[in-house]
């Protein structure tokens, strides 16, 4: 592979023109196809093989035209203090009201007169009105939004409280500000980390090519293949994080080549058949991560997956081709200016004599890597230690789906939750939607079996279809919608309950999708680091190393959940982070994390890893191999991990407690993996095996296939060169002839 990479990395310095042109062809047709393709809608959500699922089909097909997906509002009214909603001036203004939201969009399928429905509360304090639209909550046009929310204008001048809940105002988080963010965090420390204005640009050029291609080809899919709004967003986030990370991995390594005196073009080619080889591995556990999400059997995730690994395909095909074109056009720009003097200073002499490590000034990488060396069983049991207790809080985990009851209290959404709570109950800002599939005995009779459970704290009479074989039954629970006191009570109707009675709803709907995510966590993590594993096992050539770094990254992420139970379930530190109200976990967190952090885990572990690889095969000891590997790698994966952390972290900020806790959770997962497993861990156990870490059974040495990620036929080559009496390894005209694997 190596020597494959080394000619393409030629090729794509000497063509440069032609590379970067078909780059920017492929960019122009996404962009075109993008531009022209039909606005993307949500995508339909579905839990296959679920009991909420059944019900929801079941609803579909025995009454349509009820439009179950369409975003519903509620419109909640509270009468001044020593006052009533049943009051005729107040009544008056809450029939303008719902006057004024059915006349306000074409797209509102119905509006309840709160008076009719008898939806005011026994207190006569609080009363309201529900919205049903024909499209989803992403669908609504802004148009309809904006009558929402300024129908209750004159209610509330009439001194009533308005304040509206539900998902009709249901947007996709904006991010964009975010994003400006962490790049320009990525900018400072790239420029910092070359000393190079020039060096520093290529990642982000090449990182917003990738992302660019990449978004627009989802969004001129997405309809095509039902691609929700969200799916661009994960693919954005994985597409930067990785762009830049693959684009430094191979900048970084071009810039060392020239340091030992090669000329740019076989400098080029030399860092695209190490360090890109490093890449592609890399880039493989990221898509193996993301592909993985299929196991959850959700189609929506899996979509998501499928869509951000294309992007990260993307991003490796960038790194090893646009990257050294890119470079030929840099010249010695790319260089620092330190760097530029020192090679005008060594003009005309023997460039290509390679001092050794030992000669070279040390940096802080190989302090680091020394100090581990000569402590290394305090380094890991330190690290191991303080991760483990980090993640006790972990085995505390609640998970369940956000709603508006974990809104900030600033918002309208949580203040019409409190309210509806405060005048109906808590249990009824989430009703269950029971579905029985027979006839008026059938739905009497579960009726009055429901009646009778525990957490129960009204029953609607049943509604038929025309057809008279279905019947719909509204359960309102005493408990709040994300309590377990709920969850038992929807178990409890399902075990009482025949065959052919289905709890549906949105509760209903986030327990399952919750069970889902956490039925599927084991056999997910068991496949993607199993995956990895054997692939890491072909790249370094031993069985430890891989071993070592899946359970690695296992303790990382583990003790990354534990910090996200303290904050948020917990509460601990939460007004630090903006924490107003603590909560399950959501559900998607755990999967999320472990497909995001685990690719990003293994580019630190591959790019480093592969550099003492690469040394100890070269013939250095395994001590000063894990010094050669810190001094030319640790720069970079630390520069990579802090533009990790700072584009998560940026997320902290939102407003919208669920990319909140995104945020805290892959900005203290990449923090923990980067900075205390692979710059801790990794070294100090790799000194304690020595030899033996790099041991293969001879067997599965034979039946492994070679890659050859260290560059060994590049180094044969020197060799034969050497031998020929060649003065130079530069990349004359015979090295194009050459063919390698």
């Amino acid at each position: 592979m190596a020597m494959f990479l080394y000619k393409l990395g030629r090729f794509a310095f000497r063509r440069r023109r032609f590379v970067a042109l078909a780059w920017v062809a492929l960019l122009a047709i996404a962009g075109v196809g993008a531009a022209t393709a039909s606005t993307a809608t949500s995508s339909s959500f579905s839990i296959p093989g679920t009991e909420a699922q059944k019900a929801f089909d079941l609803l579909e097909e025995r009454f349509p035209g009820t439009n179950a997906d369409g975003a519903t509002a509620r419109v909640v009214f509270k009468a001044p203090d020593g006052r009533k909603m049943t009051d005729p001036a107040n009544k008056a203004e809450v029939k303008k009201v719902v006057a004024e939201l059915r006349s306000g969009s074409d797209e509102v399928a119905s509006v309840v007169d709160p008076y009719q429905a008898k939806a005011v509360s026994r207190d006569g304090t609080v009363a309201y009105t529900q919205v049903s639209y024909k499209v989803s909550g992403m669908e609504l046009t802004e148009k309809t939004r904006e009558a929402l929310t300024e129908a209750g204008e004159e209610a509330k001048a009439a001194g009533l409280t308005v304040e509206i809940g539900g998902d009709a105002l249901q947007t996709v988080p904006e991010t964009g500000a975010t994003e400006i963010i962490g790049v320009a965090v990525a900018a400072v420390v790239l420029v910092i980390t070359f000393g190079s204005l020039v060096a520093a640009g290529l990642p982000l050029l090449t990182a917003i090519i990738g992302v660019g291609i990449g978004v627009s080809t989802i969004t001129a899919l997405a309809n095509l293949f039902d691609l929700g709004s969200t799916t661009a967003t994960l693919a954005t986030m994985i597409g930067l994080a990785v762009g830049i990370d693959y684009a430094l991995f191979i900048v970084s390594r071009y810039r060392a080549e020239l340091a030992e005196g090669r000329d740019r073009e076989e400098a080029a080619g030399r860092a695209a058949g190490t360090a890109g080889s490093a890449v592609v591995f890399a880039g493989l556990t990221v898509v193996i991560a993301l592909v993985g999400l299929a196991v959850v059997n959700i189609p929506m995730l899996s979509k998501m997956g499928f869509a951000a690994a294309g992007t990260v395909v993307i991003a490796v095909l960038i790194a090893l081709t646009l990257i050294p074109a890119l470079l030929g056009f840099a010249g010695k720009r790319v260089q620092g200016r330190k760097a530029r003097r020192a090679d005008a200073h060594k003009h005309g002499k023997d460039a290509h004599k390679h001092d050794g490590p030992e000669s070279e000034k040390p940096n802080m990488g190989t302090r680091w890597a020394r100090f581990v060396l000569r402590r290394p069983v305090t380094v890991l049991l330190a690290g191991v230690v303080g991760l483990g207790a980090i993640a006790i809080p972990a085995a505390s985990l609640e998970m369940g789906l956000p709603d508006d009851g974990s809104q900030p209290t600033s918002t309208t959404q949580r203040r019409a939750y409190d309210l509806l709570s405060d005048g109906f109950g808590p249990g009824f800002n989430g009703p269950l939607l029971v579905v029985v599939d027979g006839g008026k005995a059938a739905a009497d009779s579960t009726a009055k079996e429901i009646s009778g459970l525990d957490g129960v704290a009204a029953v609607t009479p049943a509604t038929l279809n025309k057809a008279g074989d279905t019947a719909m039954i509204t359960v309102i629970p005493k408990d709040r919608p994300s309590s377990t006191e709920t969850e038992d009570l929807v178990h409890s109707i399902r075990d009482v309950s025949g065959d052919n009675v289905h709890v549906t709803g949105s509760t209903a709907m986030n327990i399952d999708f919750s069970q889902r995510m956490n039925d599927a966590l084991i056999p997910y993590l068991a496949l993607v680091v199993g995956l990895a594993f054997l692939l890491l096992m072909v790249v370094f050539r031993s069985v430890l190393v891989p071993l070592k770094a899946a359970l690695g990254f296992l303790l990382s992420v583990v003790a990354a959940l534990g910090a996200v139970v303290a904050v948020f379930q917990w509460g601990w530190l939460g007004s630090l982070f903006g924490v107003e109200q603590t909560g399950p976990i959501m559900s998607m967190m755990p999967i999320f994390m472990v497909g995001v952090v685990f690719g990003l885990a293994m580019d630190y572990e591959v790019f480093l890893v592969t550099r003492m690889r690469e040394a100890y095969v070269h013939g250095e000891r395994p001590g000063q191999a894990i010094v050669t590997g810190f001094r030319h790698g640790a720069r970079v994966v630390t520069a990579a991990a802090v533009i990790m952390i700072a584009v998560f972290a940026g997320f902290i900020g939102s407003s919208e407690q669920m990319v909140k806790m995104i945020g805290f959770g892959l900005a203290i997962a990449v923090f923990f993996d980067a900075f205390v497993v692979r710059m801790a861990i990794v070294p100090a156990v790799l000194a304690l095996l020595g030899h033996k870490a790099w041991w293969l059974p001879r067997w599965l040495d034979r039946v492994l296939p070679s890659v050859d990620v260290e560059g060994e036929q590049l180094r044969k080559k020197d060799a034969a060169a050497a031998a020929a009496g060649s003065d130079s390894d530069s990349g004359s005209g015979e090295d194009r002839e050459l063919v390698g694997v």
